[in-house]
């Protein structure tokens, strides 16, 4: 494996599901103790709820953000004790998955970015309980086509709804006040995208409705110290490298509310050399993205034992 082509990349709200992590924490210590660890800086069996359920807890920001991350930290911190070399030249994660990268990157520590994450999404829950809203996704639609049709939205209902991710090209995702959201997907229908769909999201991330939770977030960010990256972290808001901590907190500041230009990050990754993209955590679905964004790149997922001692085996 060439390392110097290899991209690490985390996933965010939408991959979780029950059980995510658990095979990995059975068949790597290391991986166990991140669980543990992360259970007694939440003073709670909060392992057992990723692990079993319910799905409605999980399913709660507030609870599926630090269950990715825990889950991505654990599953990597698995990898890089098997293979000690496993340091990437690029790394990414999308929304929620970018605290994953900071941790990989040697930016902040396991136990300040959990505190971090945490609160983000007590914070944006807080702030979807106080400006409630919704997200949708358009299959088969531009940005551009997307964009038209929020600004149509918006004036009809009077309600804020913008672009939340420009995912992959043809699949966009929206995110705003409720009646703003679903006028926009029957306009989607109308102007021929293939799907327009309600997203079983809680709140209306990345959008203006989350200024409550961007503004306290900043002072949280102020606790914690960050160092420079060991290697590239690509920011979801400018979709470029991040190089300084001053960086990193702008980037954490402002993308709460800023869309997640997950297509031209993955593309400036691959401009720069990345050849190989190894999505660590739980699910599949920016695998999925990269495949639609850039064929001609390698895909491979790590989110559970078995897929975890392939890629060993293939390195």
């Amino acid at each position: 494996m060439d390392w110097t082509t290899v991209a690490f990349i985390f996933p965010g709200q939408g991959s979780q599901a029950i059980g995510m992590g658990k095979s990995v924490a059975d068949a790597y210590p290391v991986a166990r103790a991140t669980f543990d660890e992360a259970d007694a800086a939440l003073q709670t069996d909060f392992s057992t709820m990723i692990f079993d359920g319910p799905e409605a807890a999980l399913n709660d920001t507030y609870n599926t953000q630090a269950a990715l991350f825990i889950t991505g930290v654990a599953t990597l911190r698995a990898l890089q004790q098997e293979l000690p070399e496993a340091v990437p030249a690029f790394t990414a994660g999308h929304s929620l998955g970018e605290f994953t990268a900071l941790v990989s990157a040697g930016v902040i520590s396991f136990g300040d970015a959990l505190k971090l994450v945490r609160e983000r999404g007590r914070l944006m829950r807080e702030a979807g309980e106080l400006n409630p809203g919704g997200m949708g996704a358009f299959i088969g639609l531009t940005v551009e086509q997307a964009q038209s049709i929020c600004e149509a939205a918006a004036k009809e209902t009077g309600g804020a709804i913008v672009i939340a991710n420009d995912n992959c090209p043809g699949q966009v995702v929206i995110s705003g006040n409720g009646e703003a959201v679903d006028r926009a997907l029957e306009l989607g229908k109308d102007a021929g995208a293939k799907r327009a769909l309600r997203l079983a999201l809680s709140v209306a991330a990345h959008s203006p409705l989350m200024a409550s939770a961007a503004e306290a977030f900043k002072a949280e960010l102020q606790q914690v110290s960050l160092s420079a990256p060991t290697h590239p972290i690509y920011g979801n808001v400018t979709a470029a490298p991040l190089p300084t901590p001053q960086a990193i907190v702008e980037e954490l500041e402002a993308q709460i509310m800023a869309p997640v230009r997950w297509t031209e990050s993955v593309q400036a990754m691959i401009a720069d050399g990345a050849q190989t993209f190894v999505e660590i955590g739980a699910g599949d679905v920016l695998s999925g993205l990269v495949k639609r964004i850039d064929r001609s790149v390698n895909r491979v997922t790590v989110n559970d034992e078995a897929s975890l001692k392939a890629f060993v085996q293939s390195t």
